[in-house]
């Protein structure tokens, strides 16, 4: 690990100077990926600016019913509110299910959104890599990428999204909260990550030097029932193979309103706002669920190793929706 000055900051201001005035300089959080990627030389900041003393932790809750998360709430201490838990259960199952007790306890809401991929090829310095080094090459279209995406993807980057918080945020159309030094400032999490293109270094849409504050989530009585599924490769600590977040509204027998997000399938958190477009309106249906997640993936581009994504992406919308909806899947 190469050397690096350590800050602890205390005022939001003073985070963001001190990040400004120093080339190289970091936010630090909980450190559970940022630490990790330093020491593979994958990160090699300058100066870490400590940011867990600042006063942006705790939940609250919001005139419209919707709750604001401190961008340095812990993970557990999110998954635990009873409001997250009673307002939004698929966030808390969401957390739950993203890492081991340990680094929920460290990693914070901010950092959690920030997390880079964990493809392979990303984190070994002896192959390219667009991400770390833009021009380079991704060798995993070629090469290992059986977990890689089937969505969004390019033909510069075919990594995906690690973090299952994500998906659970996008699902309810969270909206980032950041400080600058010229002010605050807004991105819906539907916005903050950036399609993949040719650039996929570049990660977010946030301004340079910006320091996230908070998550908020609108209020939203279809999110009181919703559920996180997830598919992973072992049933301890794993990241997504495949992964649903879902919220489902249905009245005499018709949708009145749903809400689906994936992970696991591209370099953001996918809301698959083609199978909620069809859905809305018709009849709650096993076989209105199939077609619904068959009109999302049918823009699915699979690698040569990672079309069994797509099967497994349409069971788990089909079979997550029809839990909700109390229906059976037809056989």
């Amino acid at each position: 690990m190469r050397e690096f000055a350590y800050q602890r900051a205390v005022q939001v201001r003073e985070a963001l100077m001190a990040v400004a005035e120093h080339a190289g300089a970091r936010y630090l959080g909980g450190g559970t990926n940022l630490v990790d990627l330093m020491k593979g030389g994958v990160e090699t900041p300058a100066r870490l600016v400590d940011v867990r003393h600042l006063p942006l932790d705790g939940v609250r809750e919001t005139p419209d019913g919707g709750l604001v998360l401190g961008a340095t709430t812990t993970n557990s201490d999110a998954a635990a509110h009873p409001e997250v838990r009673r307002r939004y259960p698929a966030l808390t199952q969401a957390v739950l299910a993203g890492a081991s007790g340990q680094l929920r306890n460290m990693a914070t809401v901010g950092g959690n959104l920030l997390q880079r991929t964990r493809c392979p090829y990303f984190a070994d310095l002896a192959q390219p890599c667009n991400k770390r080094v833009p021009g380079s090459g991704c060798p995993a279209i070629a090469g290992e990428h059986h977990n890689h995406a089937i969505l969004g993807r390019s033909e510069h980057c075919v990594a995906t999204h690690p973090s299952d918080m994500a998906v659970a945020l996008a699902a309810f159309d969270a909206v980032v909260h950041y400080e600058t030094l010229n002010g605050p400032g807004e991105i819906p999490l539907s916005r903050f990550y950036l399609p993949v293109g040719d650039r996929p270094d570049r990660e977010t849409a946030l301004p340079p030097g910006a320091l996230i504050t908070a998550v908020a989530l609108p209020g939203s009585a279809v999110a009181r029932r919703s559920r996180y599924r997830k598919v992973r490769e072992r049933a301890s600590y794993a990241f997504a193979t495949v992964s649903v977040a879902a919220a489902l509204d249905v009245h005499d027998g018709l949708v009145r309103d749903v809400r689906i997000a994936l992970g696991g399938v591209a370099s953001r958190p996918w809301r698959a706002r083609a199978a909620e477009a069809f859905l809305r309106d018709g009849p709650a249906t096993a076989s209105r669920f199939r077609l619904a997640a068959e009109s999302e993936l049918t823009a699915a581009e699979p690698l040569r190793d990672n079309a069994y994504k797509v099967a497994l992406a349409h069971n788990l919308i089909e079979a997550l929706l029809s839990e909700l909806a109390g229906t059976e899947i037809e056989r």
